[in-house]
C-alpha cells in the first residue's frame, strides 16, 4: 500500500499505566502492518477508546470519551470506532444495545488481535464484538510503540489478580495474576533502554507477587537485579506493591542498589482492621504500622505513595478518625484517596451498612486537606537538600522555567519540580538544589 493510501489510527487510553501498556501493544501491532499512527482524532480512519471500568467516575470518563469521539465519523474522516478494555469485558451487552454509534468491542484477552479484527471488518456492515476469556498476557516479541516521553517507560511485569479484595472488579476483568517470564523482561527493557528510555517504571496488579507462578529462581528481587544491570537504566521505580509482600529482602534491595529509586507505592487502603477485615486485605493495622517504620528505619530518606477509600460499607466514624490519625502519623510524601464505588459483581456491593454520597465525599475532603498540610511540611523539609532531577521540558505557565521530576516522583500521579536557575537538555538527569516549595511541588536551581 502506497504511503498516501495508509490508514490513519488514532489512540485514546484511559485508566491506569497498566492500561496505557495495552494500548502502546496495540498501536505497535498496527504500526506494523503499515497503518499511520496519529495524535489527532479529526485525521483518524481509525479511532480506538481503551477504556477503564475500575469504579463508576473511570466507567462515566470512558462512556464520555465514546460519546464525544463518536461524533468524529459526523464531522472528520473517521469510519470506524473501535472500544476495547475493561468496560467491554464487563458490559459488552449493554455497550452493545446502548452505544450503536461503536463498531467494535474488544476485551482485556483480544487486543493482540487489532490488526486481525480490523481486516475482518472490512467490508462488513453492523458491530462486531471480540470478548473471550481474559487469559492474555504479551511477550517481548509482539511491538510495542512507547507513547510516553522517550526517557521513561512502564514496564508491565505481570497481568491479573489473585487478591480478591471485597470490592473490586479487576480479577473479573483480567484474570488470576500472571507473571511475565523473568528473560522476556528483561529483554523488552533492553530494547527499551536502547532507544533511550532511562526510568522504568515497574508496574502490576500487584508486583510483590512477581514470580509466585514460575520457577523459584523467578523473584521481584532477581528481576531487579537483573534490570539494575542494563546499560543506559538510570532510575527503576516501584509502583503497585502490596503490603504482605514486601519482604526484608526486597528492602534492603531497595536500600543498597542506587539505580532503584528510594520510593514504594504500598496501596493500603485503610488502617481500620474491622475495616480491613470487611475488604479481605490480608494485612493488618499493626503489620501496616510496622511495614511503615521499618521501611522509614532502613531508608530514611524513602518516599513513601498510598491509596485510600473512605466511605466503605460500615465505616464508622471511629474507623474514619483512626485512618486520620494514622495519615497525620505516617506523613506519606503522596496520598491518593478514593470515595468507595459500589461495584456490581464484587462482595461489598451487597455488603449492610452503606455509607452515603455526602458522608464519602466529605470525608474525603477532610482526608484531602490533612494531607495538603502535611505534604508542605514534608516538602518544606527538603530546602537545602539537593535531589536527582530528570528534566521535562518547560513549564507550561512560561518557558523562562524548566520543569522536571525528582526521583521521589512518579510521573503523572504526583507533583513537579521547577527549575528556575542553570540548563540542561530535556531527558537529562541533573542534580538540583531545592530552594523553595509548594503544597505538592518542589522549586530548585541546577548545581554542578
Amino acid at each position: 500500500m502506497e504511503a498516501t493510501q495508509k490508514q490513519k489510527v488514532s489512540m485514546v487510553s484511559l485508566g491506569c499505566p497498566k492500561n496505557l501498556v495495552d494500548a502502546e501493544v496495540m498501536l505497535g501491532i498496527l504500526a506494523r502492518q503499515e497503518y499511520e499512527i496519529t495524535t489527532d482524532e479529526k485525521e483518524a480512519d481509525v479511532i480506538i477508546v481503551n477504556t477503564c471500568s475500575f469504579i463508576k467516575e473511570a466507567k462515566q470518563e470512558s462512556i464520555d470519551a465514546i460519546l464525544d469521539l463518536a461524533e468524529r465519523k459526523h464531522d472528520s474522516r473517521c469510519h470506524t470506532l473501535i472500544v476495547s478494555g475493561c468496560l467491554p469485558q464487563r458490559y459488552q451487552e449493554e455497550l452493545a444495545k446502548e452505544l450503536p454509534e461503536v463498531d467494535i468491542f474488544i476485551g482485556t484477552g483480544d487486543y493482540p488481535r487489532i490488526a486481525e479484527i480490523l481486516a475482518e471488518k472490512t467490508g462488513t456492515s453492523g458491530q462486531l464484538r471480540y470478548i473471550g476469556d481474559p487469559d492474555f498476557i504479551y511477550d517481548e516479541t509482539l511491538p510495542r510503540l512507547n507513547s510516553s516521553p522517550s526517557w521513561f517507560s512502564y514496564l508491565k511485569i505481570g497481568e491479573g489478580c489473585s487478591n480478591c479484595c471485597s470490592y473490586c472488579i479487576i480479577p473479573q476483568l483480567r484474570g488470576a495474576y500472571r507473571s511475565r517470564p523473568l528473560e522476556a523482561l528483561v529483554a523488552e527493557a533492553e530494547m527499551l533502554a536502547l532507544r533511550g528510555v532511562k526510568e522504568l517504571n515497574i508496574i502490576s496488579q500487584d508486583i510483590t507477587r512477581y514470580g509466585s507462578d514460575l520457577e523459584e529462581s523467578s523473584t521481584l528481587e532477581t528481576l531487579l537485579q537483573r534490570l539494575a544491570a542494563i546499560d543506559g537504566i538510570k532510575w527503576i521505580r516501584l509502583l503497585y506493591a502490596y503490603p504482605d509482600g514486601i519482604s526484608d529482602s526486597l528492602i534492603e534491595l531497595i536500600r543498597d542498589e542506587p539505580k532503584i529509586c528510594k520510593y514504594l507505592d504500598i496501596p493500603l487502603q485503610h488502617i481500620s482492621d474491622p475495616v480491613l477485615g470487611r475488604m479481605k486485605r490480608r494485612s493488618n493495622e499493626q503489620q501496616i504500622r510496622e511495614l511503615i517504620a521499618k521501611l522509614r528505619r532502613e531508608i530514611p530518606t524513602i518516599a513513601l505513595r498510598t491509596s485510600l477509600i473512605v466511605g466503605f460499607p460500615g465505616e464508622t466514624v471511629e474507623d474514619f478518625s483512626a485512618l486520620m490519625q494514622f495519615v497525620e502519623q505516617s506523613r506519606f510524601d503522596r496520598l491518593g484517596v478514593f470515595c468507595y464505588s459500589r461495584e456490581e459483581g464484587t462482595p461489598a456491593a451487597s455488603m449492610p451498612d452503606q455509607v452515603s454520597e455526602r458522608v464519602k465525599r466529605e470525608r474525603y475532603r477532610k482526608l484531602m486537606r490533612a494531607q495538603a498540610r502535611l505534604s508542605f511540611r514534608r516538602n518544606r523539609d527538603l530546602i537545602g537538600t539537593t535531589e536527582q532531577v530528570i528534566v521535562e521540558g518547560y513549564s507550561e505557565e512560561t518557558e523562562l522555567l524548566l520543569k522536571g521530576r525528582s526521583s521521589r516522583q512518579a510521573p503523572d500521579i504526583d507533583g513537579q519540580v521547577y527549575i528556575n536557575a542553570g540548563i540542561a537538555d530535556v531527558g537529562e538527569i541533573v542534580t538540583l538544589k531545592i530552594t523553595d516549595s509548594s503544597d505538592y511541588d518542589l522549586i530548585g536551581e541546577i548545581v554542578d
